[in-house]
């Protein structure tokens, strides 16, 4: 495959073109760049205008000399970088949209569902870091602040700006971040079962995903229960991560001896098969429920609650 490259370009503004904003300038002048590409160049200071940094929505002023950074356009590399190639339908738009729990200049979290990836890699061509980065190219600025497994579906916390996401960055760090999760677990949970508390090691097996067990050689870590229905053989409960370990909550309640339900890492298949209903899709039934920290520029405390899916709801029903 032949590389195609935009060499570098200076531009400089007349009045054709002053009063546009920087953004929409490069977007028709590069019209084979996807807008996620040139979103990215501009947040990352590779577009300039008189040798500075600029937002998108800088407005060019007669004499301005824009500098535009040569640009690697190889198909393979749009298709590694960008969902340009990714067709996003109405309905899951809307469900996007649907799914947003709070928003403002410095926040955007959302109701993750469950089954999509935080973010691509790993053979996943693209998560909902950029499902959002497309839906959303005003914002210059967008990052996780922290992540979910692909399977849990609930809170996703994401900052649109840097001083944001360093200061919820110190927040988890302090342990300021509390977080609530829902979680139907097999058997009769233990009364008496308030914490586990083990040392957690990460390794990756030959197919490369992660893979989480109980080793002294591991990270300290410890999850707090409580019961919040119990059922003839099933519990459901709400889980406070102390530490933020990968995969923590999964593997402290399959090392206590009660997998999560359709947990295809940790549980116990025979277990989920009792459950198992062809109307229903099988899917794990963790949830990130609550949130509270402490608004990065507000400065007042926050408490974000995210409601179940219809298909945890309907598991739940079951039960009954």
């Amino acid at each position: 495959m032949k590389k195609k490259i935009l060499n570098i370009q200076t531009v400089s503004v007349t009045e054709a073109i002053e009063k546009q904003r920087i953004d929409n300038f490069l977007i028709k002048k590069l019209k084979t760049i996807p807008k996620s590409m040139i979103y990215r160049i501009i947040r990352t200071g590779k577009v300039k205008i008189n040798k500075k940094k600029i937002k998108p929505k800088y407005k060019l002023a007669i004499g301005d000399q824009i500098t535009i950074p040569s640009i690697d356009i190889t198909e393979k590399i749009i298709k590694k970088n960008t969902i340009t190639n990714i067709i996003l339908h109405k309905k899951q738009i809307e469900n996007i949209f649907k799914n947003i729990l709070y928003e403002d200049k410095y926040l955007l979290i959302i109701n993750k569902p469950s089954g999509i990836a935080v973010h691509g890699g790993s053979g996943i061509n693209f998560g909902i870091i950029e499902i959002l980065r497309k839906l959303k190219p005003e914002n210059y600025f967008l990052e996780l602040v922290h992540r979910l497994d692909r399977d849990t579906s609930g809170i996703l916390i994401l900052a649109k700006k840097r001083s944001t996401l360093r200061n919820l960055h110190q927040q988890l760090r302090e342990k300021k971040i509390k977080k609530i999760y829902i979680t139907l677990v097999h058997g009769q949970w233990p009364k008496n079962k308030k914490s586990v508390t083990v040392p957690l090691l990460k390794t990756k097996l030959f197919n490369q995903k992660n893979v989480v067990k109980i080793s002294e050689k591991g990270k300290k870590s410890e999850t707090q229960f409580f019961i919040k229905q119990q059922y003839i053989n099933h519990t459901l409960l709400l889980a406070t991560p102390i530490t933020g370990r990968t995969h923590q909550i999964r593997v402290h309640t399959a090392h206590t001896g009660y997998p999560i339900v359709f947990d295809s890492r940790y549980g116990k298949k025979n277990l989920d098969l009792k459950l198992k209903n062809k109307n229903l899709k099988n899917r794990l039934l963790l949830h990130s429920h609550k949130v509270s920290f402490i608004h990065p520029y507000y400065k007042h405390n926050i408490t974000i609650l995210a409601p179940l899916e219809k298909q945890f709801k309907k598991y739940l029903n079951l039960l009954l």
